[in-house]
């Protein structure tokens, strides 16, 4: 018998029935490819940043401490987990879980000033509750003068001097005690940082020289100032040797590919240090299948001040994936489905953008084309345009749109850190 009381199924941005989710799942694919407030292809950043703090409304507090803990140690993103945090201390349940979620999403100054603006952002009224208080100054421990001083200048909503007045912190000792009546006064000592170091007006060669032979660059810094270095004049041995010395830290793969775009000189050293921070895995047996999702959509960029795209994310994972799966064929799709050639590196990279034509979303016949393998990881915004079939395979999702295809029978994993690769493993490790 026909009835209207059925579950509404939803779809795709492109069409496609999507599969139908917790709460939960609804908020780690909507936190974990994620830069806070930055619009996608099909989705503005505003509506993004609304569904997450509606959603961790609707799961329980527990949850949304792993989702914040996850997006910020393992995604490696930075805005996205205090928001997360920021609305889950709305709550009662929430709040008693401040000791857990405060210390592992503040690992910065500025972590605390953006994390208490955008609790006001909505209200600046809002009483700032007893526990987030007292963990927030907290938080203030761990931080030097250098680190303090690094954070407190510019205009900002909320600033660091703001902070430690709201808070209150106890200090450790005198000299802590000291730090902070200096930060309060605004007395800290002017940290040698690569903008101070530039902003003196000397010598830019002389400056970045300096910089590097004393290690002050942190490992972002350095490959956003690479094309700066060079056009300072610096000796081009001491920059190769600088990338040589990168620390993986909190770097994601899409930085290095971002550095290469911006420094074509630079790619033989970039590529090493590529391969050197994130292929060390146990290589996994078997034959893979990874497929790449070139559909215009994944053209669109990451934020408005990058010219890196989804696409570009998707190409360092399938960098990533060359070393780390014993047997690797790579596909894209589009409106067709091609094999490319079994490069690696950055050649990987221009094999894959340059495959086919950036246009359609024909997941589903894809993969029906496909041929079979005892691996397949598929690498997507999941914005299908036809059905998906249900397949036993991975789906990689690398955007933020609010239905995607990749559940039901597929392992879902959301993100576009390298961590996204080691879920497999662990997943074929205790299966």
């Amino acid at each position: 018998m026909a009835t209207i009381n059925k579950p509404h199924q939803g779809s795709t941005h492109e069409g496609a029935p999507a599969a139908r989710i917790s709460p939960l799942a609804q908020l780690e694919r909507s936190v974990m490819s994620c830069l806070l407030w930055e619009d996608e292809f099909y989705e503005s950043g505003q509506a993004i940043g609304e569904r997450i703090a509606e959603l961790v409304a609707r799961v329980p507090a527990e949850d949304a401490v792993r989702v914040a803990i996850r997006a910020k140690e393992e995604m490696r993103l930075r805005h996205a987990p205090l928001l997360v945090a920021r609305e889950m201390l709305r709550t009662k349940e929430g709040r008693a879980l401040a000791k857990e979620v405060i210390p592992r999403v503040i690992l910065r100054p500025d972590d605390i000033t953006e994390f208490l603006a955008n609790y006001w952002k909505d209200n600046p009224d809002e009483p700032l509750a007893k526990q987030v208080k007292r963990r927030l100054g907290e938080a203030f421990r761990a931080f030097d003068e250098y680190q303090l001083a690094k954070y407190s200048g510019g205009k900002k909503a909320v600033t660091l001097r703001d902070a430690i007045r709201i808070t209150r912190p106890k200090p450790s000792d005198d000299a802590q005690a000291a730090l902070w009546g200096r930060l309060v006064k605004g007395e800290l000592a002017t940290p040698d940082t690569w903008e101070v170091a530039l902003s003196k007006g000397g010598d830019k060669k002389e400056a970045w020289t300096r910089l590097l032979a004393e290690g002050r660059l942190g490992g972002l810094a350095a490959l956003r100032n690479l094309r700066n270095m060079a056009k300072a004049g610096v000796d081009q041995e001491s920059i190769r040797g600088a990338i040589r010395g990168l620390k993986a830290g909190r770097l994601l793969p899409i930085n290095f590919l971002a550095a290469a775009r911006a420094n074509p000189q630079f790619e033989p050293e970039l590529e090493a240090k590529f391969l050197d921070c994130f292929a060390g895995r146990v290589r996994l047996e078997g034959e893979t299948i990874l497929l790449v999702d070139v559909s215009g959509s994944m053209d669109a960029v990451l934020s408005a001040k990058s010219e890196m795209r989804r696409i570009d994310v998707a190409c360092a994972l399938a960098m990533i994936g060359r070393e780390t799966f014993e047997h690797l064929r790579v596909f894209t799709f589009s409106n067709d489905l091609v094999e490319v050639p079994g490069r690696r590196g950055f050649a990987l990279r221009d094999a894959i953008v340059g495959s086919q034509y950036h246009a359609g979303t024909n997941l589903g016949t894809a993969l029906r084309r496909l041929p079979k393998a005892s691996r397949l990881i598929v690498i997507t915004d999941e914005q299908s345009h036809e059905p998906v079939p249900q397949l036993a395979g991975y789906l990689i999702n690398v955007a933020s749109a609010r239905n995607g295809v990749g559940y039901g029978t597929w392992v879902h994993i959301d993100g576009w850190s390298d961590r996204v690769l080691d879920y497999i493993a662990r997943h074929e490790a205790t299966a």
